[in-house]
């Protein structure tokens, strides 16, 4: 369900942001020429590092699970080599704070700051949890702050050029970029969610019929029913298709598990849409058919799918506003849905017409594998373009940058899957670059491949 072509426009979405904002997180680096007090506030700044890591491996949940020592600031505290030199020096010394960190765990462990935090089953609050625990507990702590004024070379002004540090940190830690292990979550997650976006629109006709039998019954239940509210057209609710839908093992699998339902999140969507259904020249035909078969179910939906669903401005809108991911996704995984309207209408007795969500194994795995490349080789990849690129007639410097990113994935994707034609790959980056970078940048990606990949075949690296 989820092809190469939906797999590559991800993948070069998310390397744009990624290589654009190629921040590394690091410490504030030691003063030059530093006084007393400068030497003060970078001593008290690397010790508030250290305690916020020995607070968080003292609130421990059931099981031996640290929540607070799995968030992503400590993990890159703890990978910094300035941090780990200090914790090796205060298991030979006693850390100038020691005293206080079980006291500050316990503030932290009752505040609300670390409630909302563990009531966030997807880490939302994680970039932000530890700046708050910083600013609104440990930095106002009374007995803390008493104990900074024990050290050598206090002053007041000190303390607050360790605050301004602090604040900085947290500042590079936010626009960071080096864990490339987020961006390939982030990858496997907009995958998950054009997965989800399939299986919406294929759940679309079941709560739209289920709408409509609930109005069915509703007028036949008025006060004064008329003779259409008594013996309406039943053609619409009784359609085969939505009928297989209902019963799909796969469908009604993902559907409980993700707990799906149009009707809960959005009844006005789901009743301006079989509005926009019922007021079609589509349905008005289908039904004042003399008769239809599983065939013409089928084709209705099918119909109504291309020409009134997706051509709706309330569900294109609701669709932005539900997910960043869906404007992208939508051309793409809506004819995987249309055409599992026809798996269904062709499928056998045993057969599983949902599709899965991946073709193969290969398949699966290619997106993170172009990603993982693209970052570890950019800078060979960024060399073969800037080489190609004529001096008299571009500066390098001013590609634009969606070209340069657009590029470095096609030649990643020649260099390392040698079973995808060439021809192939170069056109399909040709298109995402018409689609997302300039008007003009077709012909150009298309010319430095074409120039690259005539000298990498010359120099034996590729063989296609």
């Amino acid at each position: 369900m989820i092809n190469r072509v939906l797999i590559r426009i991800k993948v070069v979405q998310l390397l744009y942001s990624y290589l654009l904002t190629d921040n590394r997180f690091m410490l504030e680096s030691q003063p030059t020429s530093p006084t007393k007090e400068k030497r003060f506030a970078y001593s008290l700044y690397l010790d508030m590092l250290v305690l916020m890591i020995k607070i968080s491996e003292r609130i421990e949940k059931r099981g031996g699970y640290l929540p607070l020592h799995d968030t992503r600031f400590i993990k890159k505290l703890l990978a910094d080599d300035k941090i780990k030199s200090l914790q090796q020096k205060f298991r030979n010394e006693i850390f100038p704070f020691e005293r206080l960190v079980e006291p500050l765990a316990e503030l932290v462990k009752e505040s609300g700051i670390y409630k909302n935090f563990q009531k966030k089953a997807d880490d939302t609050e994680d970039d932000t949890v530890w700046e708050n625990i910083f600013n609104l507990i440990i930095s106002v702590n009374p007995a803390l702050n008493n104990a900074f004024t024990t050290r050598e070379n206090f002053t007041l002004r000190g303390v607050e050029r360790m605050k301004g540090m602090m604040a900085e940190t947290f500042k590079n830690f936010y626009a960071s970029r080096d864990n490339i292990s987020d961006a390939v979550n982030t990858l496997a997650y907009s995958m998950d969610r054009a997965r989800e976006l399939y299986f919406r629109l294929l759940l679309l006709p079941v709560e739209l019929v289920n709408l409509r039998e609930n109005q069915i019954e509703d007028n036949r239940n008025k006060f004064v029913p008329t003779a259409e509210d008594l013996n309406p057209n039943m053609r619409f609710v009784e359609n085969g298709l939505v009928a297989a839908l209902r019963e799909d093992p796969d469908m009604l699998a993902y559907v409980e598990e993700n707990e799906l339902s149009w009707m809960k999140e959005d009844p006005q969507l789901l009743e301006s849409l079989l509005k926009a259904v019922m007021q079609s020249d589509i349905y008005d035909e289908y039904m004042r058919f003399p008769a239809t078969d599983f065939h013409t179910d089928c084709e209705f939906w099918r119909d109504i799918m291309k020409h009134v669903i997706l051509n709706d401005e309330n569900f294109l809108d609701a669709l932005e506003t539900k997910s960043v991911f869906w404007n992208d996704d939508l051309d793409i995984i809506s004819t995987f849905a249309i055409k599992t309207i026809k798996r269904f209408e062709d499928a056998r007795p045993d057969a599983h017409p949902v599709l899965p969500m991946y073709k193969d194994e290969e398949d699966a795995a290619f997106g993170k594998k172009l990603f993982m490349d693209v970052v570890k080789n950019k800078d060979v990849y960024r060399r073969y373009i800037d080489d190609s690129v004529s001096s008299d007639k571009w500066d390098t410097d001013r590609l634009a940058f969606m070209d340069v990113v657009v590029t470095m994935t096609a030649l990643s994707e020649i260099i390392n899957f040698p079973k995808i034609p060439l021809v192939v790959s170069i056109n399909e980056y040709i298109e995402i670059a018409k689609s997302y970078s300039t008007s003009k940048s077709g012909a150009f990606v298309n010319g430095l491949l074409y120039s690259i990949t005539n000298k990498l075949r010359e120099e034996g690296k590729i063989q296609k």
